[in-house]
């Protein structure tokens, strides 16, 4: 094996556990799988129902994960009659996406909408809630910070309502942004979120015992400026927490006991279980002023509370009808066959850095230059996708590749797992690792 480059081709189809990745066990599955799949075409728009990937929402006994796009592709998904309306694939090709994005919305004749920014602390479970709440995964997630590195948009589309999920980068200071060299899209882009905004949504991890006391004093001076926006309150991850009663402490703390203008009952913060919507106190009298205050912990001004675990469905199904509820009559800003503003390339490359984050310690993850050298539609259909990964030192690599290329190849099969499920089509991915020159 050459010092300065390592390739670990994997060609991902998953329908049942690959046990030990490799050239041999990807020869074998590049000759299995067309034939079980029965198709050949690259799109598939008429799968019905929602997808979520990822490994901690898999079952044991569904390898790819219940309703899969490889469940749908063989008819093993379970129709969830709850949740009618399918969602959207992303389009492989850049210039697909790029038309249906500017393609006159295909709205009914009394349209609402509603435009919804996520706001928290870096790690706070936001991208995770936007992509429960889309029905797919298509933004990156990983226990590390800042791995939303920019703005990312969402798009929910249900008979006459579209709501438009905003996924912001965690706020951050200006001192922390210089400090560790971040993009400035990490400081600038929550507060041009905001600027558009319909709804906030404030996230916190109340499993973090060091941040879940307050709001961060980037969140407060955000929800102060834009005092005008109505803004709610999500605490999430409740299922970690072994304390249920921490739950009252910490909903007085995060509201200054103050919810929609009016004084916090202590039962009604008690009975929450995870996946429990806290219904706001009917206002009454005049409502109190934004308070500019230095030493200020939390928000009095929240109009509603939601207690939930982001990886539950059926908790973020009860924010999500919420979400729906308090959409406003008005035009539709997207096509009903658009999921997300993003790029399929930037689609890609996110979820490739996801898993960099993922299983890389430290900083090696944060100095992996990524290069997209190949997309194509392959003789099959399939979609052939070829990234190099450039690292500035030799032990970089060496973490990078692992035992015999055993990392590199956990990583290509998962991200193809992911991409599966986000373009609804066969995926080859080839990745290989170079040192910077």
């Amino acid at each position: 094996m050459a010092a300065s480059s390592w390739r670990g081709a994997v060609l991902f189809r998953t329908v049942s556990g690959l046990r030990q990745p490799g050239p041999d066990a990807a020869r074998e599955w590049m000759t299995r799988l067309p034939s079980l799949l029965g198709c050949q075409r690259r799109c598939v728009s008429c799968v019905a129902g929602p997808t979520f990937s990822g490994p901690r929402l898999a079952s044991a006994s569904r390898p790819n994960g219940q309703n899969s796009a490889l469940d749908c592709f063989l008819g093993l998904s379970q129709p969830d009659n709850s949740l009618p309306f399918r969602v959207p694939a992303v389009s492989v090709h850049r210039d697909e996406q790029d038309l249906l994005l500017v393609h006159c919305p295909d709205m009914p004749e009394n349209p609402r909408v509603l435009r919804v920014v996520l706001l928290g602390a870096p790690n706070a479970g936001k991208s995770t809630l936007s992509n429960q709440l889309l029905g797919r995964k298509v933004f990156p997630v990983s226990r590390k910070v800042h791995t939303t590195r920019s703005q990312a948009l969402g798009v929910i589309t249900e008979k006459e309502t579209q709501v438009i999920l905003l996924d912001t980068p965690g706020l951050i200071s200006r001192a922390k942004q210089k400090r560790h060299h971040l993009e400035l899209s990490l400081l600038e882009d929550p507060w041009k979120s905001m600027e558009s905004a319909d709804l906030v949504v404030v996230l916190v991890d109340v499993s973090d015992k060091w941040t879940r006391n307050q709001l961060s004093p980037q969140v407060l001076q955000c929800l102060t400026q834009f005092s005008q926006v109505p803004s709610i309150l999500v605490m999430n991850k409740v299922d970690c927490l072994k304390q249920k009663s921490v739950l009252l402490e910490l909903t007085a703390a995060l509201t200054e006991g103050v919810v929609n203008g009016k004084k916090l009952k202590t039962r009604q913060a008690l009975r929450s279980q995870p996946g429990t919507h806290c219904p706001s106190p009917a206002a009454q009298g005049p409502n109190l002023q934004p308070v500019r205050d230095p030493q200020q912990m939390g928000w009095p001004h929240f109009q509603e509370i939601f207690m939930l675990s982001a990886l539950s469905q059926e908790d973020v199904k009860t924010l999500k009808q919420y979400l729906l509820a308090q959409a406003r009559p008005g035009p539709w800003e997207f096509h009903s066959e658009v999921l997300t503003s993003q790029m399929p390339e930037e689609i890609c490359a996110n979820m490739i850095r996801e898993k960099l984050l993922e299983y890389l310690p430290e900083e090696v993850p944060y100095n992996v230059q990524q290069k997209t050298v190949v997309w194509d539609e392959g003789p099959g259909g399939e979609l052939v996708i070829e990234q190099k990964l450039l690292v500035p030192k030799e032990s970089h690599m060496k973490i990078l590749i692992g035992p015999k290329g055993y990392l590199i190849a956990r990583i290509a099969q998962e991200v193809g797992r992911d991409l599966m499920n986000i373009f609804l089509c066969e995926v080859q991915l080839r990745l290989s690792v170079k040192l910077l020159k």
